[in-house]
């Protein structure tokens, strides 16, 4: 008696009974299904989902095995494979080569006038960028770009309402900031700031982008969770100030990447408001918040001092004016940025 061929369309057929509950149908309907292959009594399914330690993985994966088996035969043999969309190069972030996260482990140390003037700079040297606000309480990225006034372009696909990010100086910007009034107050739990800081991520179409650059909010809370466990970042770049009680708080911010299950790449540290050179003396550098910390963390962690960006009224003025500093050609600020740009794009290449 001839063995049972087993069709590829009887599998698909079935499979139509397993339910991705996240999405409310089956892993047929949602594009789920990579592949499947078919060996005599032995099927192969290969499945995409949104990250892989999500516990539905097991959930579908239980499900896939026995509704095959009772659809085709107990005595078939099921192979499943999960594999991530990142992985597939498939999501929302599908067109978004690196993610490189701004952080800062304690505010008032120039995080945002970092993140929008290193985009910048990645820009000049012919990348295509995006900057994400994901400081949620304190959105200053619109101002900066002079976009605050701005509304991001919504259409729908799928079903659902997918945001365009708006566009100055050939940079895609994106913030919580374009969707809250100025004057009103955030008094938000850690849920709500984890659902917005998602839709900004996933609900938004960002096209096809070499770096995404997310100035992220101080310290280590839900977004710096949410962000190391369900995005493929690819490197965290941390900004302190000289002082010793800076340095202490990227500290401990940075070690959270180190953390066994938030294992983030850190490519360096950048020092804002190093030094300060009298425009009638620019040869003479004080250094009014103390040196040597930043070098010390650096060697600490063993990662390298990206840059320092000295203090210069124009940085603040051309923040405020929405047109970051570094767009300008031949100052001192460019040229620091410039490197530092380069420095970055050095340290992700050897990843």
């Amino acid at each position: 008696m001839s063995e049972r061929l087993i069709r590829r369309q009887e599998v698909i057929d079935a499979l139509k009974q397993v339910i991705f509950f996240a999405k409310k149908d089956n892993i047929v309907n949602l594009n789920m299904i990579d592949d499947i292959e078919i060996k005599g009594k032995e099927v192969k399914v290969t499945i995409v989902f949104p990250k892989l330690d999500d516990p539905a993985v097991g959930i579908v994966y239980n499900s896939v095995v026995k509704t095959l088996k009772q659809e085709l035969g107990d005595d078939i043999i099921v192979d499943v494979k999960p594999v991530s969309e990142a992985e597939k190069g498939r999501g929302p972030l599908a067109g978004v080569k690196n993610i490189i996260a701004v952080n800062a482990g304690k505010g008032g140390v120039g995080k945002s006038t970092v993140s929008a003037n290193l985009t910048v700079a990645l820009k000049k040297m012919g990348y295509r960028v995006g900057i994400l606000d994901a400081d949620i309480m304190g959105p200053s990225i619109p101002i900066m770009f002079g976009v605050e006034d701005g509304q991001p372009g919504v259409y729908e696909k799928e079903g659902k309402h997918v945001m365009v990010p708006i566009e100055n100086y050939g940079i895609k910007i994106l913030s919580l900031g374009f969707f809250v009034q100025p004057d009103q107050a955030l008094m938000w739990r850690g849920s709500m700031i984890n659902n917005a800081f998602n839709q900004l991520m996933k609900d938004t179409d960002w096209g096809n982008l070499d770096y995404l650059v997310i100035d992220m909010p101080p310290g280590t809370g839900d977004i710096q969770l949410t962000l190391a466990q369900s995005y493929p970042v690819r490197g965290i770049v941390t900004v302190t100030t000289p002082q010793k009680v800076a340095a202490a708080d990227v500290r401990r911010a940075a070690m959270m990447y180190r953390q066994d299950k938030l294992t983030i790449p850190l490519l360096g540290i950048i020092e804002n408001m190093s030094y300060f050179s009298p425009p009638d003396c620019p040869d003479h550098k004080y250094y009014i918040f103390g040196q040597g910390a930043t070098e010390e963390l650096a060697e600490e962690l063993k990662i390298p001092v990206l840059g320092k960006v000295p203090i210069i009224e124009k940085v603040v003025e051309s923040g405020d004016k929405g047109k970051p500093l570094a767009l300008e050609d031949d100052n001192e600020i460019s040229k620091v940025f410039e490197d530092i740009a380069k420095k970055v794009v050095e340290q992700i290449e050897k990843l």
